[in-house]
């Protein structure tokens, strides 16, 4: 196995308590966050060689979450130190039929910031055989877009793949005058590896013909992704049907242009903490093809570590390869 590198920005996640409002009482919890450094966490945790690039003030807030990434055994030596102020973002757990919240306040971030000139690939994909992004960084402005977007050319050029988790987020692309569908093409173009579902296809293509759920629909799609997308040879998903906050069911699927892998679907039930499941998913299924599974086996793993993130409060999952195996062998007793 080689050396992953994530690019992205590096924030903090504060909730209440528990399942309280945000408010409610004088407290808040704090954990370091951020899609791609979710991704690089739990792959360090599993033994690979990660690297994350981004840009944090030098003060408190970004030196402590530089330390966090570190003391998970991610590389942090392409953290910028610089800017003005940390991201932050809200989270509001849900209960029953209340769902859960998300309030951004990442406007001017020190990674927002970032000049996009000021990132050195040379010295970033060195050594590198795999690139992570998500859809999150274009998404935060026309700066950071242009970083996204640089980020996929300068790996193309080098021949390293370059694997894109969709993760839509309306809000932060409703805060800008953005083209979504053109500045995604042009990543997702470089692609080799996505994560995303029918709908997020749908977008990228411009089509409405996906709508609904179903394996044809999601066979449709990944069938119109290959064809648009030269690059592309995978796209990794999962379904999730929400019975309340607590009690949803999850299944996975990995699409090539030749076929097709598919979960059983899972019951989580008394779910501690959703957020960052598709960030575990996606360490999942690359874990998994990184140690030589095929599709079907990198399905199972992804679904894994997702499933298991929901027992897990804060952003980032934190497992290692026994608890993989002692979920996929059913072991939900007492391990002693």
């Amino acid at each position: 196995m080689g050396r992953i590198v994530a690019f992205g920005e590096v924030m903090l996640r504060l909730s209440p308590p528990g399942r309280e409002l945000l408010m409610q009482s004088p407290q808040l919890v704090m954990w370091v966050a951020g899609a791609e450094a979710n991704v690089a966490t739990q792959l360090a945790r599993l033994g690979h060689d990660v690297g994350f690039a981004s840009r944090v003030p030098d003060n408190d807030l970004g030196r402590g979450a530089v330390a966090t990434l570190r003391g998970h055994g991610v590389d942090v030596g392409h953290i910028q130190l610089g800017g003005e102020r940390m991201g932050l973002y809200f989270v509001t757990s849900g209960a029953g039929l209340r769902a859960t919240e998300v309030i951004y306040d990442r406007a001017g971030s020190a990674f927002a910031e970032a000049p996009a000139e000021g990132w050195d690939w040379d010295a970033i994909l060195k050594g590198v055989d795999r690139l992570h992004l998500s859809g999150i960084t274009p998404a935060l402005g026309p700066v950071p877009s242009n970083s996204a977007i640089a980020a996929a050319e300068a790996a193309a050029e080098r021949g390293i793949p370059v694997s894109f988790d969709g993760n839509w987020r309306g809000k932060l692309w409703a805060r800008w005058d953005a083209d979504p569908r053109a500045i995604l093409n042009r990543i997702v173009a470089r692609a080799d590896l996505m994560f995303g579902n029918h709908r997020d296809i749908a977008l990228l293509l411009g089509r409405d013909d996906f709508a609904g759920e179903g394996e044809d629909r999601r066979r449709a799609a990944a069938e119109a992704a290959f064809d648009a997308f030269p690059r592309l040879r995978m796209i990794a998903s999962t379904a999730r049907h929400v019975e309340h906050v607590e009690v949803n069911r999850l299944s996975a699927r990995i699409d090539t242009p030749d076929g097709f892998a598919q979960t059983e679907e899972v019951v989580l039930a008394g779910i501690v903490d959703r957020i960052g499941g598709g960030d575990a998913f996606a360490a999942g299924v690359l874990h998994g093809l990184r140690t030589g599974q095929d599709i079907a086996g990198s399905a199972r793993t992804g679904l894994a570590l997702a499933a298991l993130k929901h027992s897990l409060p804060g952003d980032a999952a934190l497992f290692r390869q026994a608890d993989i195996d002692a979920f996929l062998d059913g072991g939900l007793d007492v391990r002693r």
